[in-house]
């Protein structure tokens, strides 16, 4: 019996104070910086998106996209990748 008590209070611990919420984007902003990501990392063969970015990575591109929706779809020019 203490076993069980004890499992509940744990559990109830933890789903109350471990579950963040998760907020969606809006459409608009996600389009925006989809464009801005395709225009900052442009694929080394034009029209081949398999043939992998120009520059940077997957990560850079994660790090860009977030970057942008973190400041509502509007990125400046100074904040684009540089080539490498």
């Amino acid at each position: 019996m203490r076993v069980i008590s004890g499992f509940a209070v744990a559990s109830a611990v933890i789903a109350s104070g471990a579950v963040a919420p998760a907020y969606a984007i809006d459409v608009q902003v996600a389009r925006a910086c989809d464009a801005l990501v395709a225009r900052a990392f442009p694929p080394r063969q034009p029209g081949n998106p398999a043939s992998g970015s120009a520059r940077g990575g997957a990560k850079d591109q994660r790090d860009y996209f977030n970057k942008c929706v973190a400041n509502g779809g509007k990125m400046d020019d100074d904040t684009s990748p540089k080539s490498k």
